[in-house]
This record gives structure tokens, C-alpha cells and sequence, in this order.
């Protein structure tokens, strides 16, 4: 008996994701929306923690709408709700080495990276877990967001939205597509005061552009991830998060998280270079 052919299966699935369009425009203009709106109230002197609620409340309603969008775009076709509840618990065919690198990659790079600082003049203090967070979110605990999140743009951005550019560019192209729109998408919440990306721009602009700059080779990793383990939406899940908290828990100077992008530029080239087939040819989506 012939055996099926896996890489044309997963090539006819991906085929299924086929309004790239429609789906970065909303997932731009609702969040936009919102989130532009946030930023307005957060600036508000008057009775000051309620509208520093409220933009904390608008900007999780903003953050929300690229999955909402996922969810309607996939309910309307019955074969995409199968394949994305079925990668959710795809681990069986997964190697260990990828589930590894999911759990412990941005951990090893913000450590590395405050090593290296120290060969530049900064303090040995930064590797202390401090307990305190470097930014605020309003009515929400900094903890929550930092897991919940990750969840509902994950919910988005691998259960939709990367497959309907994978389906159009090979994975090189969609990668950077998808880094350009991220960095971009996120452009409005430097304008909610005491959130995050409002912070980096307050640090100095350097460290807004190392933000915009580090998400090319980390949409790289995370997308070589999320193929390599048969389009597992988990572990993409788990990879954004400990990318926040491994960040957030150290007391890590600005500088080294300019020296964490080097190093995840060195390793995104490193499998780009290694596995050029799997960047590159179109229908190189089975991981080897």
C-alpha cells in the first residue's frame, strides 16, 4: 500500500488559510483603535488611577480583537477548526531538542547576554530576580498580562495569521512579513503611559529600536520552532511567554537586552544558514 504523503497533506492544510489580507487589516485597525484611544485616556491628570484603569481596559480589549478575528475566520470553515484544534496536542512525532529550546532559549539569552555586559562595565546586581516589574498595566496584575497575553496573540498569530502568509511566501519571507507587522502593530502602545514599549521609548530611543529590531530574529526562532514541531500552537504559547517573563524577572540592564538581540541575530542566522531548504523552498513544511 502507498504510503500518504505527509509534506502534501500539511501543504493542502496550509492551502486552507487564504485571507492574509482581511485578517492583517482588522488585527491592525481594531487593536489601533483601541489601544490609540488608551493612550489618550492614560494621559488624563484628573482622578488619575481611573483612567489609568480604563486604558488598561481598553488596551486589553485592543489586544484581544486579532483573535477574535482568528476565531471567526476559522469557525466559518469547518476543516480549519479540526487542524487547529489538533495542533494543540501534536507532540508526538516532536523531538525533545525543539521542546528544549522552547522552554529555555530566552533564558539562556538574557543570562548570556547580561555576561557579556559585565565585560563592559555593567553590575554582576543584574542577574538578581527582583521581584518587582519594569513596567504597570493598570487594573491588571503585570504577572497576568504577562502570561495571558501571549496566550491570545498566539491564539492569533499561529492559529491564523502566520499560516495565511505561509501559504503565500516561504517561511524566510513570512517571517520577516510578519516581524515587520508585529514591530509595527505594537507601535501605539508606546503612547499608554507606564506600559512597556511607553517605558523603552522613555529609556532612551536606542532601546525602542533594539525592541523593533529584536523581533526579526525572534519571529524567525519562534517560526522555526512552530513548523519544526508540525505547526504547534503551544509551543509558541510557551516560547512568548518565557520570552516576557525571563525578561522582565531579572534586573536587567537596557543594555544587555541590546546584546540579547545580537545574540538571537547570531542564532536566527545560524538555522537559517543550517536549514536553507526549510527557510526557503515553498513547500518545505514537514520537520526533519
Amino acid at each position: 500500500m502507498k504510503k500518504p504523503n505527509k509534506n502534501k497533506s500539511s501543504i493542502l492544510k496550509i492551502n486552507n488559510y487564504k485571507h492574509p489580507i482581511l485578517f492583517y487589516s482588522l488585527a491592525t485597525i481594531i487593536p489601533w483603535m483601541f489601544w490609540f484611544s488608551a493612550g489618550y485616556v492614560s494621559h488624563i491628570t484628573s482622578s488619575k488611577d481611573m483612567y489609568m484603569n480604563l486604558a488598561s481596559i481598553l488596551g486589553f480589549i485592543g489586544l484581544i480583537g486579532p483573535m477574535i478575528i482568528s476565531y471567526w475566520l476559522i469557525n466559518k470553515e469547518p476543516n480549519l477548526q479540526k487542524d487547529f484544534f489538533n495542533r494543540f496536542f501534536n507532540f508526538k512525532s516532536v523531538k525533545p531538542i525543539y521542546l528544549i529550546l522552547t522552554v529555555f532559549l530566552m533564558l539562556v539569552s538574557i543570562l548570556l547576554a547580561q555576561a557579556i555586559s559585565l565585560l563592559f562595565g555593567h553590575s554582576a546586581s543584574q542577574f538578581v530576580i527582583t521581584g518587582h516589574y519594569t513596567f504597570s498595566s493598570g487594573v491588571f496584575p503585570v504577572w497576568f498580562l504577562l502570561i495571558i497575553a501571549p496566550v491570545i496573540e498566539e491564539l492569533a498569530w499561529h492559529s491564523y495569521g502566520t499560516d495565511c502568509l505561509r501559504n503565500k511566501f516561504n517561511l524566510f519571507k513570512t517571517s520577516l512579513i510578519f516581524g515587520a507587522f508585529w514591530g509595527i502593530w505594537h507601535v501605539p502602545l508606546s503612547f499608554i503611559k507606564d506600559y512597556y514599549q511607553s517605558n523603552l521609548v522613555e529609556t532612551g530611543w536606542i532601546y525602542g529600536v533594539n525592541f523593533l529590531v529584536s523581533i526579526i530574529p525572534y519571529v524567525l526562532i519562534m517560526n522555526w520552532l512552530y513548523y519544526k514541531t508540525n505547526r504547534n500552537i503551544l509551543v509558541t504559547i510557551i516560547f512568548h511567554i518565557t520570552a516576557g517573563f525571563f525578561n522582565e524577572i531579572f534586573a536587567t540592564h537596557p543594555d544587555s537586552k541590546i546584546i540579547q538581540t545580537v545574540l538571537l541575530i547570531v542564532f536566527a542566522i545560524f538555522i537559517v544558514l543550517k536549514e536553507k531548504d526549510f527557510f526557503f523552498n515553498t513547500e518545505q513544511l514537514i520537520a526533519n
